[in-house]
């Protein structure tokens, strides 16, 4: 098992028999890494800023100067937000309780499969009871290059801003980096590769966001193209999770491909916006991959449909689209060529450059009809 795929391990015993023991338990074992096992509780908020663990093990029993409630407490006041394990004695019974910060009560002894199982299910638990199913993930997909996936990404990020959403757009064109060429941004800016690899906090994502002039945060890709190959599922999966915490809507500018990247970018949406052209090619690859996203088991509800230039037909029957996709489109966005092409040239979303142009009102309908969705945990799909 990869390091980055392990559960991180802190713990805070004083019994040097009892850390041993421990020690001992986790020694053969590949799911979870033991970071530490501390002896002062003191410096547990220190602690958890170093190592950066994904659970805390407390001794409820401990004896030195700051005694076990004390430790619970500063954990649960640090801001990190991270699940505990408490240790006791059956002489001394305690209760889960989430609200003060217990996620789970393990009783000494406890063989390895008991704590195994204690920290997978708490790992687990505390991922499906966060706060991540109040946000809008929306994955901006095109199975075909140049039908506008991109721009219009760009543009419908900024719309949900103006609509009041506290919006964050990813640049899922993790090799290329497509956002970074349209908003001219520097090649030394932060990206996805700066967040920390083993548990981001949101005070990483302070110095890692780029600002952009129309009021949203951008997450970039990495400025180089061999770069794509540092970053993982596991990896996204986490920036996903914090992400959710902080920001209601999340856009993500997705590449053509469908690579395990992609497929986590999809599984985590809660909707999947396919961009489509009247274009033979762009028509067939929809039909396609919406076959496709139907067999790995997606909803219907999951899946809505955009036809970008849809004034611009070029002879091909609007009827052929939507046999293709089995449904008539969700969202039409007429063509302005001129606007779009001034406006990327300049870095600047249409929607802000010209907000009256009709393909400015397309895709501020498209946001207000997202930002109305129901605010529901992602369709699992593959998983």
């Amino acid at each position: 098992m990869a390091s980055s795929d392990q559960i991180r391990l802190l713990v805070v015993e004083d019994v040097p028999q009892v850390a041993q023991y421990i020690r001992n338990l986790l020694n053969t074992q590949a799911l979870v890494k033991l970071l530490d096992i501390v002896t002062d509780g003191g410096r547990i908020v220190a602690d958890i800023a170093e190592l950066r663990p994904d659970i805390v093990v407390i001794d409820a029993l401990l004896q030195g100067k700051t005694r076990a409630p004390a430790v619970l407490e500063m954990v649960r006041q640090s801001g990190n937000s991270l699940p505990v394990i408490l240790l006791t004695v059956p002489q001394t019974p305690i209760k889960p309780d989430p609200n003060r910060g217990i996620h789970a009560v393990l009783t000494m002894p406890f063989s390895g499969y008991d704590l195994l199982t204690a920290i997978n299910q708490v790992k687990a638990d505390f991922d499906a009871g966060s706060s991540e199913a109040t946000s809008q993930l929306i994955a901006v997909f095109g199975p075909k290059g140049g039908v506008g996936r991109t721009t219009l990404a760009f543009n419908l990020a900024v719309s949900l801003g103006q609509l009041g959403r506290k919006t964050v757009l990813i640049d899922g064109s993790i090799q290329y980096g497509d956002l970074r060429g349209l908003l001219k941004v520097p090649p030394d800016a932060p990206s996805i590769l700066d967040l920390p690899t083993d548990r981001v906090a949101q005070s990483d994502l302070q110095d890692t966001l780029w600002r952009d002039p129309s009021g949203i945060d951008i997450l970039m890709a990495p400025p180089r193209i061999e770069q794509a190959e540092m970053l993982t599922v596991r990896d996204v999966e986490k920036v996903l999770s914090i992400l959710r915490r902080v920001y209601p809507m999340i856009v993500i500018d997705m590449s053509a491909a469908i690579n395990d990247i992609n497929l986590c970018f999809l599984d985590n949406a809660t909707t999947i916006l396919q961009i489509a052209t009247y274009e033979s090619m762009a028509v067939r690859n929809v039909a396609a991959v919406t076959e496709t996203f139907r067999a790995i088991g997606y909803p219907e509800s999951k899946l809505r449909f955009v036809v970008n230039r849809a004034d611009s037909a070029g002879g091909m029957s609007p009827e052929l689209l939507a046999r293709a996709i089995g449904r008539q489109p969700d969202h039409l966005v007429q063509s302005d060529g001129r606007l779009v092409v001034a406006s990327n040239n300049e870095g600047v979303p249409f929607v802000l450059a010209q907000p009256d142009a009709p393909i400015s009102r397309d895709v501020r309908a498209i946001a207000v009809q997202l930002a109305d969705l129901p605010r529901v945990p992602a369709a699992a799909g593959r998983r």
